[in-house]
């Protein structure tokens, strides 16, 4: 098996995510089913003059969420997108912190994944922890002439 995070599928991916550009975010995958995605909080980030606002943190997990499952389907040449998201905020992520979020697949089926992850800053602290729903299919759905 190759490294996922070279797989065409997840190349692309790269590629067209603009928003985690934005956001500072960068992922590592661990192996199948399970990434670990980080950004670190910056001015950009806040929406109080200290703590970042719920929907950075979100669009960390989301992104991490949909990567670990994109490496359980990118082999059969799909891509995933996001059903259902259920995101608990336990503790606030403050400027300067460096967030992970560890996301794992916990179910994979033929079209629907169920997948599960925390956020935790560089303390080990607990920021927030997601469910998600996603739902894979057939990278030619998006563009025949990307592959």
């Amino acid at each position: 098996m190759i490294d996922l995070k070279q797989h065409p599928i997840i190349q692309q991916y790269i590629i067209w995510n603009r928003f985690g550009d934005l956001l500072g975010m960068d992922f590592k995958v661990e192996k199948k089913g399970h990434v670990l995605y980080t950004m670190m909080i910056n001015k950009e980030h806040l929406a109080t003059p200290f703590a970042a606002h719920g929907g950075s943190v979100a669009a960390l997990i989301d992104a991490a969420l949909g990567v670990a499952c994109l490496t359980e389907v990118c082999e059969e040449m799909k891509v995933v997108s996001t059903v259902n998201l259920t995101i608990s905020f336990l503790n606030p992520a403050h400027k300067d912190d460096v967030l992970t979020a560890d996301a794992r697949v916990t179910k994979s089926g033929k079209r629907i994944l169920f997948v599960e992850g925390k956020v935790t800053n560089q303390k080990g602290e607990l920021v927030a922890t997601a469910s998600a729903t996603m739902n894979a299919y057939p990278v030619s759905k998006i563009s025949e002439k990307v592959f």
